[in-house]
Formats: C-alpha cells, sequence, structure tokens
C-alpha cells in the first residue's frame, strides 16, 4: 500500500509503498476513505510531547482522523464485518481496564494513539486494535470525510463543550480558532451558548463567526481579559483552551467569573514543555474550576453521530480543502508558520 512514513523529525515525510497491516485475532483493517491531516501529527513530525510519553519510535506512519470501510477482521472480532462503514476514536481503549469499563475509554490505562504507538492513517489501510470495542458504526447520513472530520479535532471540541457544563444562554469563550477551535465554536452555539472566539488571525476570526460565534477578540489587537469581561458584563461562564500556550490560558482563566469553569484542551509545545503557570489565588477566591478535557469517550460518540445525523451539528463545513497523500509535507510546513485553515482532509492515496 501507499502510505506516508515520518522518517526523521521535522524533515519530510517519505511517501511510497509500504507493507500492508495484518489483523490479530481481535483487530479490524480499514480501508482508508478519507484521514485528517491534524495538528497534533505536526506535534509527531516536530518531535513534541516527549514528556507525555508520545514522541513516537521511527519511522511511523501518522494519521488518526479517519473514515473509511472494513477490508478484514480478525478472527476473533463479532460486531463488525468486511464491508462495514466505520471510524474509531483517536484514542484506542484496551476495552478491560476501569476506564474502559466505566465509559471513559479517553483515559484508558493503557491507551495508545494512532501515529504515536503503532502506524496511522496517512496510507490506503490501517489497523484498528480491539476492533470489537473501539471501532464506531457510521450512519448512512455521515460520510468517509466527515467521518474524519470528527476523529480528533471535532470530537475533541464537542467533549471540550460537554465538559464546560453550559446552560442555554452562558457565555463561552474559545481560545484559538484552528481546527478544535472552530469544533467548539459550532457545537457550542448548537448548545445555545453564546461563544466569544478569540484568536490572532482574522481570517479564522471570520471562520468563527460563521460557525456561530456572536463576538471575536484579535489577541493582537485588543487586550482579551478586558475584551471578554465587557462583551460579557463581568466574566464568562466557561472558557476552552485549544491552543495550549501559557498566554492565552491565563487570558481563558482571567476572562472567566465567579463560579466559572476553564477547560484545558490545548496541549503545550516544547516551550512550555507541559508545564504553565496559573493565577491560583484568583482561581481560590473566585471559586474557579480548572478541568481537563482529552478527546472524546467511545460512549459518546452514538450522541455526537445523531446530532451530525440529524443536521444539527455540520463538521464537513470546517473542511477547507481535500488533498492528496503527496500534499501532506506541504501542508504540515504550513502549520508551521500557522497558515492552514479548517480541515485538510486526504481523500487521494493514489
Amino acid at each position: 500500500m501507499r502510505a506516508a512514513q515520518i522518517i526523521e523529525h521535522r524533515q519530510p515525510l517519505r511517501i511510497g509503498t509500504v507493507a500492508d497491516p495484518t489483523p490479530g485475532p481481535h483487530d479490524v483493517i480499514v480501508k482508508i476513505e478519507a484521514s485528517g491531516i491534524c495538528r497534533s501529527d505536526w506535534h509527531a513530525w516536530m518531535g513534541d510531547w516527549a514528556w507525555l510519553g508520545l514522541s513516537p519510535e521511527l519511522p511511523i506512519i501518522p494519521g488518526h482522523e479517519f473514515g473509511g470501510t472494513i477490508a478484514a477482521v480478525g478472527k476473533e472480532v463479532k460486531n463488525f464485518r468486511v464491508g462495514d462503514r466505520v471510524t474509531t476514536p483517536f484514542h484506542e481503549g484496551c476495552s478491560h481496564c476501569s476506564n474502559c469499563l466505566s465509559g471513559h475509554s479517553n483515559r484508558c490505562d493503557n491507551l495508545q494513539i494512532f501515529g504515536f504507538g503503532y502506524d496511522g492513517a496517512y496510507a490506503e489501510y490501517v489497523k484498528v486494535p480491539n476492533g470489537d470495542f473501539n471501532l464506531v458504526l457510521l450512519p448512512d447520513e455521515v460520510d468517509a470525510v466527515t467521518a474524519a472530520a470528527i476523529g480528533c479535532r471535532y470530537m475533541t471540541g464537542y467533549h471540550g463543550v460537554v465538559r464546560s457544563h453550559l446552560k442555554p444562554g452562558n457565555w463561552l469563550v474559545v481560545h484559538g480558532a484552528g481546527g478544535v477551535g472552530l469544533s467548539a465554536v459550532q457545537v457550542g452555539n448548537a448548545v445555545g451558548a453564546q461563544v466569544i472566539a478569540v484568536d490572532v488571525d482574522d481570517t479564522k476570526l471570520e471562520m468563527a463567526m460563521k460557525e456561530g460565534a456572536v463576538a471575536a477578540v484579535n489577541a493582537r489587537k485588543d487586550n482579551v481579559v478586558e475584551a471578554v469581561k465587557e462583551i460579557t458584563r463581568g466574566g464568562a461562564h466557561a472558557s476552552i483552551e485549544a491552543l495550549g500556550i501559557q498566554e492565552t490560558i491565563l487570558n481563558s482563566v482571567l476572562g472567566l467569573r465567579k463560579g466559572g469553569r476553564h477547560v484545558q484542551i490545548g496541549l503545550t509545545t516544547h516551550k512550555e514543555a507541559g508545564i504553565v503557570g496559573l493565577p491560583i489565588d484568583v482561581i481560590t477566591a473566585m471559586e474557579l474550576e480548572v478541568v481537563g478535557s482529552l478527546g472524546n469517550p467511545r460512549s459518546e460518540y452514538d450522541g455526537l453521530l445523531t446530532l451530525i445525523a440529524q443536521g444539527k451539528l455540520n463538521p464537513r463545513s470546517l473542511v477547507s480543502r481535500e488533498v492528496a497523500l503527496d500534499d501532506v509535507n506541504s501542508i504540515l510546513n504550513d502549520m508551521t508558520h500557522y497558515k492552514t485553515y479548517g480541515f485538510n482532509i486526504i481523500t487521494k492515496f493514489n
């Protein structure tokens, strides 16, 4: 099969022929029809996240957002068959730890991620471990491109909004209008929140307004905390940080009203290396909550897919380009300079 591999960090991916994957007893092989190019793939390519144990051994095929059709199943797989249209969360659960058994597969004690722990979906085929537990059957209304769009960034934004505990009419601030941020804007609007988007790029802010934001703040032009408190008349009920940058994390926390909730989605880059400072006295005095949010558990996919199938959510509107496998290097380079918008999805592999 054709695939793109990271051979050396920060060097062009090698695109060519590699061996097809073969299933173990509980594994499923999926023929990829669409595969997203995610900023997490960029982090893998850059060699970030070693402090999280996520710097992959090379060579490796990146890619963890995909939709496709089952091409082969292991002999112990019971719930899926060849020809089924499927997707999967980017985080694969073991199925038997306490977190997996309690519906929190995104917290799996043995969690593995495509493109970090094993080969991912910048390829014609990918192997999904523990297929009966990890695979998600796609409704007829959800095509492969939409499935790729929800594979990481959209479902992460969705779960972040769920973790925000919003009520209709509440103010939600989303810091960073990239793929995750735009997803959170769309979902937040769908659940009745008043969403403010914050970014440094006017084009991304315009996209956020089209996805339902009621206000936009350019962090290069305005004092973010002052702007948020003025728009919300005292501070946001919840705030999502989708970048993992010290400055935006502080803006997120300091822009909350008393009793507000900061939801941390963005993982940091090598600059922060996983450690940032927080205004702990403000958090204490205002009784703020700081919570983490990782991906979206397998147990929440039915609700997400139902909303998409009913047309209440539209991840496909965030797809800016369908590209070829041969385009991945230029897109990763564009990510380095923050020149990508929305989702770039690989739909041509030959």
